[in-house]
């Protein structure tokens, strides 16, 4: 069950942010990626975005960001879209995906948000990209926004 997202007084903390965006399926995740740029630089905090073709290509340029950003950056957001199809590729994809950025988010000590959607259909991808209220894009920001205070109090 989808949730509305609470927009929640986000202090200025600034930071460094990175998404990185397929471009597949694009109508979705520039949504997404609208979204998710605004709330960060709501927040005063500065973004890279850098695009990949498709969300099998996220995995490896996260992990160069995550290796040689400078400065290190505060959270990599990762935005996606899969459509299941006839075959199991669609959930190939995702889980090679999952299983890469849970491991370079592990190795690089950098938050990793996974927002790379493995969804049924057409119709989930609207609600989850298209809607103000469910926009998964301000998600993944928040929960990025989140991650870097953590990983600040954590230092020291």
């Amino acid at each position: 069950m989808l949730r509305k997202i609470s927009h929640k007084q986000i202090p200025s903390r600034g930071g460094t942010f990175a998404i990185v965006a397929s471009r597949y399926n694009a109508r979705y995740v520039d949504a997404m990626l609208r979204a998710a740029k605004a709330e960060i630089l709501r927040a005063g905090a500065t973004v890279q975005v850098v695009r990949v073709p498709g969300a099998y290509e996220i995995p490896v340029v996260v992990a160069k960001l995550a290796r040689t950003a400078s400065p290190p950056l505060s959270a990599i957001l990762c935005l996606g879209v899969i459509l299941r199809g006839a075959t199991t590729h669609a959930q190939h994809i995702g889980e090679a995906v999952s299983s890469a950025l849970v491991q370079i988010q592990i190795q690089h000590e950098v938050p990793v948000i996974h927002e790379v959607l493995l969804l049924e259909n057409e119709q989930q991808a609207r609600e989850r990209c298209f809607d103000k209220k469910h926009n998964r894009g301000t998600e993944a920001a928040q929960t990025a926004l989140a991650m870097a205070g953590v990983m600040n109090s954590l230092r020291g």
